[in-house]
């Protein structure tokens, strides 16, 4: 994976009440990644943020004034430098447009207030060089959680708090100070607590986890118990409120001082889109980014129309006989249709 999906597996598997297997997650994880690029196509933009150094021809082959140069599908979210004809020039000395909704901003242009120009090289060619994040909307990142141990560059696995195990899941982007990870498994964690009180009976109404520290827990995280799954629906000092059998797992009966496991060891890809691994100190903040609410629910549309079609083996049909025709959804069309209404990236009207 070296890219985040707009949805987690965890989204896709709470809406199809998916038993957790390998065979399954491997199936999901297809599906989200398919989804991803047919959302990439429909909307002709990426929204994950990317750090880079991108090039652009000047002069351009079409026409433009000498003071703009459109980006295309390359929209910024923040410039770092920028040079022209191997010349840097401030960034004072330009403009980022549109600056009444942007970010992202589709062009940038020179301030024609200063000396500032494009051009000057040698070639048209890779003429301008500009470094920066580039990203098709906002970027928008929720703190979550803290990471429970330091980092050194090369460790793959990082090991989080409950709030982080709740709010994220596999195919988030996370950032730990500047270094940005994509998280690609998750495993379970001794979470230093045990099954209090007088334990757990193997019927549905028994739904109160006692524990010795509520405070070790977060809402909408999932613990493990023997065998059994439960989501955390709630905390009230230091009982949790759970629903059991979470994840197709199968209710049981557990007894007092049994551990208790979450999810809060993460398999990443460090040094994602274009950031570099680092160390990290215990305690590191960590943050998740948020795609946008749109563009999230068309992911997960597409998702699970992919697998619920599979295993129909793709024969969703309307009447019969002769008047049979496949049918794909009139929800899902309309759902592209308002998503690229509002998140599509339109074509740019050039005239000569």
């Amino acid at each position: 994976m070296s890219t985040p999906w707009y949805a987690t597996r965890e989204e896709i598997k709470a809406e199809l009440d998916v038993k957790e297997t390998a065979r399954s997650n491997t199936r999901i994880d297809r599906a989200l990644a398919d989804a991803t690029e047919t959302v990439h196509g429909l909307l002709h933009r990426t929204f994950y943020p990317v750090v880079a150094t991108r090039y652009f021809d000047w002069p351009y082959a079409e026409y433009r004034p000498s003071w703009r140069l459109w980006l295309d599908d390359s929209e910024l979210i923040s410039l770092t430098s920028i040079t022209s004809g191997g010349v840097a020039i401030p960034l004072d000395d330009v403009l980022l447009e549109p600056n009444r909704s942007g970010p992202p901003y589709n062009r940038v242009e020179i301030n024609i207030g200063t000396s500032a120009a494009w051009g000057g090289g040698s070639t048209h060619q890779r003429d301008i060089g500009m470094a920066g994040v580039w990203a098709g909307c906002p970027l928008i990142e929720t703190p979550v959680g803290a990471t429970v141990e330091a980092l050194d560059a090369s460790e793959t696995s990082i090991d989080v708090d409950a709030a982080t195990s709740a709010a994220v899941g596999v195919g988030s982007l996370l950032r730990i100070d500047s270094e940005r990870v994509i998280v690609t498994g998750r495993a379970q964690l001794d979470t230093g607590q045990t099954l209090g009180g007088s334990g757990l009976t193997n019927i549905n109404n028994s739904v109160t986890v006692t524990v010795q520290s509520g405070a070790a827990f977060a809402a909408g995280e999932t613990i493990l118990i023997d065998g059994e799954r439960m989501r955390v629906d709630d905390i009230a000092g230091n009982t949790l409120v759970v629903t059991r059998a979470w994840d197709g797992s199968t209710i049981a009966a557990h007894t007092a001082g049994t551990t208790i496991y979450a999810p809060r060891s993460l398999t990443v890809e460090r040094g994602a889109l274009g950031t570099t691994a680092a160390t990290h100190a215990l305690g590191a903040a960590v943050s998740v980014w948020v795609p946008p609410g749109p563009v999230r629910q068309l992911t997960i549309a597409e998702a699970l129309t992919d697998l619920l079609q599979g295993r129909s083996g793709y024969a969703r049909t309307a009447g019969s006989g002769e008047y049979e025709r496949e049918t794909s959804g009139r929800g899902l069309r309309d759902l592209r249709d308002r998503v690229y209404a509002s998140h599509g990236r339109k074509a740019r009207m050039r005239s000569v």
